[in-house]
């Protein structure tokens, strides 16, 4: 550790010693812009044979239970480093050097397991319902299932789980130590937006550092330090997993999906099925390519919302559209046959089929009514375009009125040929 950083945490014991109560919120907020000072108290937590470890530590816990929610939230963010100081200075069997980190850890235990009036908590956590919906799925997305817990959730079936009351602890022994460790990194995780990247960093460096130290892994990772194996609980793992998940999200991509694969590594040889579990469901819901992160601002986890109202337009294709424009063409008449704006009128096609052997008497007089009548009006219609023309027409349109009549006449007589 330079000189400068240790004068750095010098100045920052001796200023909060003599600041007055009135200006700790001020003091609050300033903080957490000093990344000078924050990279030095690091240093400091990891020199376990530092000199002012004790000093540190004791102020962290005085930030702690001042009540102030900004300097609860600037101890915080070294919890994962002061775990892993504590791991590793316990599987090397030198407790006396962790004394006061084990100090901190104990008295930010205790006073989060009661509330301000000094009684015990109980966190509750009621599992959600698939029947009703939420930011994650919708009801009618999943089919049968949903009836089914719907008809359940009726009879008031939701299940609600209870961590808590927790006991006071004293000293961290062998049997309590992840009970209380597994608590602290649940404290760690409820304020995860409000931790900085550095912090987040800690936290996925130290998950690897305890899965795979004593392991064959530990030498691909090329970890110095420590060589001794670090016993750990089902629930430490999933704890880790819940810090990991958020990290993969906010810009620390690289180290999520080490510390990820780490994880997995040492719940396989653990054989713990909740680590398990949670870890196979994080890796498959994970994009293909890292995320980018908001460095600024309020950091999240992207979700996917399926929108309340129809995606389908109005005016889509769809089946019954097509049907109805198949009638409705079916049922339009016919513009060109059928229009009266002329004076036209509609002269149904008489086909006349010969058979074969007969003759069609008359010669020429066997022409059926339908093709002169068709000439007839092709005259009129001809007549009535141009009105220019008029006068001239009207001897042609005589003639054929008197062809038309001599035709009749002709299919008329006794004389015909009869078939």
């Amino acid at each position: 550790m330079f000189t400068s950083e240790k004068g750095v945490v010098e100045e920052w014991l001796s200023e909060f010693k003599t600041l007055p109560e009135t200006s700790l919120p001020n003091y609050a907020t300033n903080l957490k812009d000093k990344s000078s000072l924050v990279s030095s108290l690091y240093k400091v937590i990891q020199e376990p044979q530092s000199e002012l470890l004790e000093p540190v530590c004791h102020q962290l816990f005085e930030f702690y239970r001042s009540g102030e929610e900004q300097l609860l939230r600037f101890t915080l963010q070294f919890l994962p480093e002061l775990i892993w100081c504590y791991l590793a200075v316990s599987a090397s069997r030198n407790v006396h050097s962790s004394g006061c980190i084990e100090a901190l850890l104990l008295g930010v235990y205790n006073l989060e397991i009661v509330d301000k009036q000094g009684h015990s908590k109980v966190l509750s956590f009621t599992i959600p319902s698939l029947s009703k919906p939420s930011v994650y799925h919708e009801p009618s997305s999943i089919g049968s299932m949903a009836l089914t817990e719907s008809a359940l959730s009726q009879h008031g079936l939701s299940k609600v789980v209870y961590s808590g009351p927790h006991p006071q602890r004293e000293m961290l022994t062998a049997q309590n130590r992840f009970e209380v460790l597994t608590f602290l990194l649940l404290c760690y995780n409820a304020a995860l937006t409000y931790m900085p990247s550095v912090s987040l960093q800690s936290l996925c460096q130290i998950c690897s550092r305890i899965c795979v130290c004593g392991y064959p892994r530990q030498h691909v990772r090329k970890y110095k330090g420590i060589s001794s194996r670090i016993p750990v609980s089902s629930g430490f793992m999933v704890q880790m997993l819940t810090g990991i998940y958020f990290a993969f999200y906010n810009g620390e991509w690289d180290l999520a999906q080490k510390a990820l694969d780490d994880i997995i590594y040492r719940a396989q040889l653990e054989l713990y099925p909740e680590p398990l579990l949670v870890a196979n469901a994080i890796k498959a819901s994970l994009p293909h390519g890292p995320m980018k992160s908001n460095k600024e601002g309020t950091r999240c986890i992207q979700v996917e919302i399926t929108p309340t109202s129809s995606r389908i337009s109005r005016n889509a294709v769809t089946s019954m559209s097509i049907r109805g424009h198949r009638w409705k063409r079916h049922e339009q008449p016919d513009n060109n046959n059928d229009t009266t704006e002329l004076g036209i009128l509609v002269i149904p096609e008489i086909s006349v089929t010969n058979v074969a052997g007969e003759r069609t008497g008359n010669g020429e007089k066997g022409r059926t009514l339908g093709e002169i009548d068709a000439q007839h009006i092709q005259g009129v219609q001809e007549t009535a375009t141009d009105p220019r023309t008029e006068s001239k027409s009207l001897p042609e349109i005589r003639r054929q009125k008197s062809v038309r009549k001599m035709m009749e006449d002709g299919i008329n007589s006794p004389g015909r040929v009869q078939f």
